[in-house]
């Protein structure tokens, strides 16, 4: 194992000469780690030639399987294009006073750490029934995608909505009904390559679906046929719902994102991974990955809404400047699916922890996600990791978490 401690947070400028070729040495020992050896490099506070502001290091950078730092994240550690380096990610407390913890947090860029949950109401009363978790309306699937519905809709449940319906296109509907014994189902209306179709939003069977839910999850797996991007628009448009938009749903609004603001409702989270986010501002997925907290705090302005830019450190930034950044997660979750279940599990938390919670809450839901990944490759080789079990392994991260912040509190 290498131990690197060469340069600390306070670098500035790139590294050149002798300790340049000591890190690109160090980096070679990286590159050779193995699945038996998967930490051969572990840095102390950071990477060794990662700035800690942010900026682009312009030069080499250790490249650290583990990486132990202290008091709190630093902004380069959490959201610069080297963030990479830092591997597995853990913050170790060093007696630091609080005032300066405080301080930390009141920053433009916070990590999503459990203390950020403390205030939110995670444990259920005596006399609780499922009316006051609310009723989760997913609205996803297609033909030849109603997994994604079952996934998204799986994630709520687990997650703890009291109620799920799943509205899905007619001619799937027999799968996803029968694949969650839990959950609840309605036809809609489909087109002839089954989808969902434009008719289903100009009946007032859709308007009474939608009575006494508290929440619409729209997007996964709806395919993306024109008919069916002006039902998810038109939709979007004009609910009073708060609504979480992913996948074909962000799709449908490609080249027409500005009226993403002038919806109805008060509460809107998007859910895009880079390719998303760079069709909605017609840029390349380049430009998204070359910057992505700026990025995610202009569009969340510009838009009035949550963005949830996912990716190795998924961002929450928020209409009004904060930019939450989320820490737990692997590459084992880097598969197909994965992405519906966080759809469900931020529909699921919003609903049982009331709006009043909602920023918190989708802090909350990014966070459980990803430690819901890390808790099942503790168990499993990462790569044979499914979305499905993320969902499943959600109770069991939720309980060690209550036991985590019983100990903060």
């Amino acid at each position: 194992m290498i131990v690197d401690a060469l340069l600390g947070t306070g670098l500035k400028g790139k590294v050149e000469g002798l300790l340049a070729s000591v890190i690109a040495d160090v980096n070679k020992v990286s590159r050779n780690a193995t699945s038996l050896r998967p930490e051969a490099v572990v840095a102390v506070d950071t990477p060794s030639g990662l700035p800690s502001d942010g900026e682009p290091s312009g030069g080499p950078v250790i490249r650290a399987h583990a990486t132990a730092t202290f008091t709190a994240p630093k902004i380069g550690q959490l959201v610069s294009r080297d963030s990479g380096c830092c591997g597995k990610f853990q913050v170790r407390d060093i007696g630091s006073p609080p005032e300066l913890i405080e301080e930390l947090g009141k920053g433009k860029v916070r990590w999503i750490e459990p203390r950020e949950f403390l205030e939110l109401p995670l444990v259920r009363q005596a006399d609780s029934h499922k009316g006051k978790f609310g009723h989760v309306l997913v609205i996803a699937g297609s033909l030849g995608k109603s997994g994604a519905a079952i996934l998204a809709s799986r994630g709520a449940l687990r997650a703890g909505a009291g109620l799920v319906t799943a509205g899905v296109p007619d001619v799937v509907l027999p799968v996803v009904a029968s694949a969650q014994a839990e959950l609840m189902t309605e036809p809609l209306a489909s087109t002839k390559v089954g989808t969902i179709a434009a008719a289903n939003g100009k009946t007032g069977r859709l308007h009474a679906l939608m009575q006494g839910k508290t929440l619409l999850a729209i997007g996964p797996g709806i395919g993306t046929p024109k008919e069916t991007q002006r039902f998810v628009t038109s939709l979007v448009r004009q609910t009073e719902l708060p609504v979480i938009l992913d996948a074909d749903g962000l799709n449908a609004f490609a080249g027409q994102a500005r009226d993403l603001a002038k919806r109805k409702t008060q509460h809107l989270a998007l859910t895009p991974h880079p390719g998303e986010m760079a069709r909605l501002l017609g840029v390349s997925n380049a430009t998204v990955q070359a910057d992505r907290l700026e990025i995610a705090l202009k569009a969340a302005k510009t838009w009035k809404a949550h963005i949830i830019l996912k990716g190795f450190h998924t961002i929450l930034a928020t209409p009004n400047g904060q930019a939450f950044v989320n820490t737990t997660g692997n590459p084992g979750m880097a598969k197909g699916g994965t992405g519906d279940v966080l759809t469900g599990i931020l529909a699921g938390t919003v609903s049982q922890l009331g709006l009043q919670h909602w920023e918190r809450a989708l802090a909350f839901g990014v966070y459980l996600h990803g430690r819901a990944g890390d808790e099942r490759i503790h168990q499993h080789e990462e790569s044979g990791l499914l979305a499905g079990e993320l969902a499943d392994t959600l109770p069991d991260v939720y309980h060690r978490l209550l036991t985590e912040l019983h100990d903060l509190a």
